[in-house]
């Protein structure tokens, strides 16, 4: 009896993801309904009270997942924007508590899909990294999120003001941002001081991006020249700390 082998096509990695997508959403949303049920049935007022603080983190935790979605393969992602409700999200989440005032500033950049979504993975990372080992002391917490656009270089800088009590050893989240990194053709920088920390990720624009990016810089140029022959810069700058 001979036995036919039928060798299907190596699944799609980005549909594969989309699908995992798809499901912790799904769930997350099931989580979310049946916790505000629970609240609802309560007839004490310090149980309702703390399951809907419940149902709120899990909102906040939902938003987080959803601004870490995989952009459109097929187009350009505004990077910018991206990494914006990217870090107001995980703001929400995690740093509003910790009362650590976050500034994002960033270059009109536009990125293919996935590189894009790698970025926003490596930016997650750090700050959370930060909200899990940075202490602050006396000082004001703050950090700060930079994606700047030099020729065909793009810089992303992660900065804080806090201290770690010890050396952060090379665990599971940092060996992935190397991943990544890596697999970007970038190189990352690192420094760790009693007066605060910094992270910095260096990758060259593909044709296509550079392509995009002096497209975009002719016209604005153009635009704000005609407007305001001064300001020629375009950059977005936002505190998006709490309160």
């Amino acid at each position: 009896m001979t036995k036919h082998i039928v060798q299907l096509p190596n699944p799609d990695e980005s549909l594969l993801l989309r699908e995992l997508n798809h499901r912790i959403k799904n769930e997350l949303t099931s989580v979310i309904y049946r916790v505000s049920a629970k609240a609802v049935q309560s007839d004490s007022v310090v149980v309702k009270a703390a399951l809907l603080d419940v149902v709120d983190l899990l909102h906040q935790c939902a938003d987080v997942h959803r601004a870490q979605h995989m952009p459109d393969q097929g187009r350009l992602t505004d990077a910018a924007r991206y990494l914006q409700q990217l870090c107001f999200s995980i703001t929400k989440y995690q740093l509003d508590r910790l009362a650590i005032r976050v500034l994002f500033s960033a270059d009109d950049l536009r990125l293919e899909g996935e590189r894009c979504w790698k970025l926003g993975l490596i930016v997650s990372e750090l700050l959370t990294n930060v909200a899990r080992h940075a202490q602050f002391d006396s000082r004001h917490p703050e950090l700060r999120v930079e994606l700047k656009l030099a020729g065909n270089v793009v810089k992303c800088r992660v900065s804080d003001n806090g201290s770690t009590p010890e050396p952060i050893r090379r665990g599971r989240g940092l060996a992935i941002i190397g991943e990544l990194a890596s697999s970007m053709g970038g190189r990352v920088y690192t420094s760790c001081t009693a007066e605060g920390s910094f992270f910095l990720f260096t990758f060259s624009l593909t044709e296509v991006e550079q392509r995009a990016a002096g497209t975009t810089h002719v016209f604005r140029l153009k635009r704000r020249k005609m407007r305001r022959p001064l300001r020629l810069q375009a950059s977005r700058t936002e505190d998006l700390g709490a309160g």
